[in-house]
C-alpha cells in the first residue's frame, strides 16, 4: 500500500505526501507524460532536474511495443528506461477509445485492433492489471470503459455501471505490496447523480487513491469544475485524487481548489514540439518573427537550462530549421514551467494565499 498525508488546507486545496516504494511525491503533483516509457524529446535526468519524482506510462502502448514480457525481462520499466522515481501506469482503457479503429466491449474485456499493425487483443480488467504488474508499476490505474463528450444519460450509466463491475475485478487481480498502490476511476460523464453512484460503489473497496476519468474530452472548463465540485466531496479525505488528462496551468489551479492532488498531461511536451513556451502570464509561440532578434530568455523568472543558457532568438532559429535540440529545449522548459506552477500552488496552500491569485 501507498500512504497519504495531508499536511496543509486552504478550502478545498489540500497540500500533502504521497509515500510510495520509489519516491515521497509532494502534492498537488503534474506528472509528465512518458506514453512508451520516454517523455518526449527529454532525457530522464533532465526530467528529474526539473524537480519531477513520478512519471506516468500506459499499459495500451507498451503492451503492443514493445512488450510486457520484454520489460519484465529488463528488470521492470524503471530499469528499461533508466528512470529513478515513481512511476503511475494507465490502464489503457482511454487508448482503446481513442486509438483503436475497431473496438468491441463485452463483460469480459474489450477486443480491439491495434493502430500499429492492425492485430486484434482482447483486454480484460484482470490482464491490464497483470500487464502492469510486470512493468513494475508504483501506481496500478483499474480498467474503465471510457466514453466520449456528449454523451446520453443511458449510455453514460452503462459505461459507469461497467467500470465499476471492472474496478471490483482489478482490486480483485491486484497483488499488494508495501509501497504500490491501485486506483480506481470515477465515472459517469457530465451527470452528478452517476459520479455520486460511481463514488459510492468504489469507496466500499479499499482502493489506495481514486482517480476521476471522462474529463479533458471536449467538455468546457465550468462543466469540468462543476464535475469535480461534487466528485471530490464525496471522496476519501485520506486517499489522494486525481484528475486524469488535465491540462492547462489554469485547469489546474482550479481543479486544485476543488481538492484535487494529481495531475497528467502531455501539453508541456506536446507543445514543446510545435514550438510553444510556457511563461510566466501566459504562453509564446517561438516562431513569430517578433522573437528573431530577441536575446533575452524564454522567461526571466526560469531557471531550467534552456533559460539559463539560450536566447528566445537562438531557440527560435534551432525551430525554424528543424533542429531536434529545439523541440528538446522547449519541451524542457515547459515541464520545468509546470513543476514551477506545482510549487508554487503548494506555497500559497501551506502559507493560506488565495490561488485565484495564481491564475
Amino acid at each position: 500500500m501507498i500512504k497519504f498525508e495531508k499536511v496543509a488546507s486552504l478550502g478545498m486545496a489540500r497540500a500533502g505526501l504521497l509515500k510510495t516504494a520509489h519516491a515521497i511525491i509532494e502534492t498537488p503533483v503534474f506528472m509528465p507524460v512518458g506514453t512508451l516509457g520516454t517523455v518526449k524529446a527529454v532525457t530522464p535526468q533532465s526530467i528529474n532536474d526539473t524537480g519531477s519524482k513520478i512519471i506516468l506510462s500506459n499499459t495500451y502502448h507498451l503492451m503492443l511495443r514493445p512488450g510486457s514480457e520484454l520489460v519484465e525481462k529488463a528488470g521492470g520499466l524503471k530499469k528499461f528506461m533508466g528512470w529513478d522515481g515513481a512511476i503511475l501506469t494507465d490502464s489503457g482503457g482511454f487508448q482503446v477509445m481513442s486509438l483503436s479503429s475497431l473496438r468491441k466491449i463485452k463483460e469480459d474485456g474489450v477486443i480491439f485492433q491495434s493502430h500499429i499493425d492492425g492485430s486484434r487483443h482482447l483486454l480484460s480488467p484482470e490482464k491490464s492489471v497483470q500487464i502492469q504488474h510486470s512493468l513494475g508499476s508504483t501506481i496500478t490505474m483499474v480498467l474503465d470503459e471510457c466514453i466520449k463528450y456528449p454523451s446520453t444519460f443511458q449510455e453514460a450509466q452503462s459505461a459507469m455501471l461497467l467500470s465499476s463491475r471492472w474496478a471490483k475485478r482489478s482490486f480483485d487481480a491486484y497483488i499488494k505490496r508495501d509501497g504500490y498502490g491501485i486506483f480506481a476511476i470515477v465515472q459517469g460523464g457530465q451527470y452528478m447523480d452517476l459520479r455520486l453512484e460511481s463514488a459510492e460503489q468504489l469507496k466500499s473497496l479499499c482502493f489506495d487513491g481514486y482517480a476521476i476519468g471522462g474529463l479533458a474530452v471536449g467538455e468546457p472548463q465550468d462543466l469540468m469544475v462543476e464535475v469535480l465540485r461534487y466528485t471530490t466531496r464525496v471522496l476519501p479525505e485520506n486517499k489522494p485524487r486525481y484528475l486524469m488528462g488535465v491540462g492547462k496551468p489554469d485547469d489546474i489551479i482550479k481543479a486544485v481548489q476543488q481538492g484535487v492532488d494529481m495531475f497528467d498531461c502531455v501539453l508541456p511536451t506536446r507543445s514543446g514540439r510545435n514550438g510553444q513556451a510556457f511563461i510566466t502570464g501566459g504562453s509564446l509561440n517561438i516562431r513569430n518573427l517578433k522573437y528573431r532578434e530577441d536575446f533575452s530568455p524564454l522567461d526571466e523568472l526560469c531557471s531550467c537550462y534552456a533559460c539559463k543558457n539560450f536566447t528566445r532568438s537562438y531557440i527560435r532559429h534551432l525551430v525554424k530549421s528543424n533542429e531536434i535540440l529545439g523541440a528538446m529545449l522547449l519541451s524542457l522548459h515547459n515541464l520545468q514551467h509546470y513543476q514551477d506552477l506545482m510549487k508554487k500552488i503548494r506555497h500559497n496552500i501551506i502559507n493560506g494565499v488565495d490561488l485565484g491569485a495564481l491564475l
